[in-house]
C-alpha cells in the first residue's frame, strides 16, 4: 500500500480478517461450533433478562444488576460473532475501515462496562451481607441506575480513548489483521507508525479499569469473608456464602479468560484467538447457566415461567 509513512489510515477502506487458521474441511465444523455456542448464549441471557423483567420477586438490586450484566454479554458476543460466522465461510473475510471502528468501540465499551458492573454487585453483596439493615436504604434504585449509567460511561470514555489512539495510527505495510475480529493488538501489528502512544494509552486505560475494578471486588469481599465468619451457625455462614458464591464465579471466570487472552504470548496468535473464543463466546454462555444454577430464586422463577408456558400450550 505504499511506502513506509506514505499512506495513512484515511486511504484504508477494509481489512481483511485472517481469523482461526484450520484445515479448510474443517471450517463447517468450526461455523457449527459457533453457531451452537452463540445460539446457547442468546438462549441463555435473553432467557434469564426475561425471567428477571417478569418476575415480581426479582425485583431487586442484585437482579438489576445480573440482568445488565447479561445484555452486556449478549451484546459484546453479537458484536463480534455473527460476522466471524460469515468470515469463516467467506473467501473474502473482509470487514469494513468503518465496521471494523465500530467492532473495536463496542467491544472495548461492553468489555469495560461488564468489569465495572462486577465491581458494582460486588459493592451490593457487601452492603447485603455486612449492613443488611440497611440495604434496602443504600441500594436504592437511584443509586443503582447510577451505578450502571457510571459503567457505562467509564466503557463509553474508555473505547472513545482507546479507538482514537488505534486508529489514528498509519497502515501502510499490510491490511490483514491476524485475528478474527478488530482488536488494538492485531492492528498495532499491521501499522507502520511508532506505536508507543497506543501502547501507553493501552497500558494507562487497563490500570484505570482493572485496579479500582479488582479493589472493590477483593475489599468487598474481605469484608463480606470476615462478616460471614463470625456468623455461630454452620447453616447461617452458607447461607450467607451462598448469596455471593455465583458473583464470585462469574469474576473468576471473566478475569481468568481476559488474562488468558492478554497475557498469552504475542508470538503464538493462534493461542490467543481460543483464548479470545473463550472470552467472547463461552464465558456469556456459562455467566447465566452459573446464576441458575447456583441460585434458588432464579431456579423459582424458571420453573414458575416454564409451568405458566406449559398450562398455556
Amino acid at each position: 500500500m505504499g511506502d513506509k509513512g506514505g499512506d495513512n489510515h484515511s486511504e484504508v477502506t477494509d481489512f481483511i480478517l485472517v481469523g482461526i487458521r484450520v484445515h479448510p474441511e474443517l471450517h463447517s465444523l468450526l461455523f457449527l461450533l459457533f453457531l451452537i455456542v452463540y445460539g446457547m448464549v442468546l438462549l441463555g441471557n435473553l432467557s434469564m433478562i426475561g425471567i428477571i423483567v417478569t418476575d415480581p420477586r426479582l425485583n431487586t438490586p442484585m437482579y438489576f444488576f445480573l440482568g445488565n450484566l447479561s445484555i452486556i454479554d449478549l451484546s459484546y458476543s453479537t458484536v463480534i460473532v455473527p460476522k466471524a460466522m460469515v468470515n469463516i465461510l467467506s473467501q473474502k473475510k473482509t470487514i469494513s475501515f468503518t465496521g471494523c471502528v465500530a467492532q473495536l468501540f463496542l467491544y472495548a465499551l461492553f468489555m469495560v462496562t461488564e468489569a465495572f458492573v462486577l465491581a458494582a454487585m460486588a459493592y451490593d453483596r457487601f452492603i447485603a451481607i455486612c449492613n443488611p439493615l440497611l440495604y434496602t436504604v443504600r441500594m436504592s434504585r437511584n443509586l443503582c441506575i447510577q451505578l450502571v449509567a457510571g459503567s457505562y460511561l467509564c466503557g463509553w470514555v474508555s473505547s472513545i480513548l482507546q479507538i482514537s489512539a488505534t486508529f489514528s495510527m498509519s497502515f501502510c505495510a499490510s491490511r490483514v489483521i491476524d485475528h478474527f475480529y478488530c482488536d488494538s493488538n492485531p492492528i498495532e501489528k499491521i501499522s507502520c507508525s511508532n506505536i508507543f502512544i497506543n501502547k501507553m494509552v493501552s497500558l494507562s486505560l487497563a490500570v484505570l479499569i482493572i485496579l479500582p475494578t479488582i479493589v472493590v471486588i477483593v475489599v468487598s469481599y474481605m469484608y463480606i469473608v470476615s462478616t460471614v465468619l463470625k456468623i455461630r451457625s454452620s447453616e447461617g455462614r452458607k447461607k450467607a456464602f451462598s448469596t455471593c458464591s455465583s458473583h464470585l464465579g462469574v469474576v473468576s471466570l471473566l478475569y481468568g479468560t481476559v488474562s488468558f487472552v492478554y497475557l498469552t504470548p504475542p508470538n503464538n496468535p493462534e493461542l490467543r484467538k481460543v483464548a479470545s473464543v473463550c472470552y467472547i463466546l463461552f464465558t456469556p454462555m456459562l455467566n447465566p447457566l452459573i446464576y441458575s444454577l447456583r441460585n434458588k430464586d432464579v431456579k423459582d422463577a424458571m420453573r414458575k415461567a416454564l409451568w405458566r408456558n406449559k398450562v398455556l400450550l
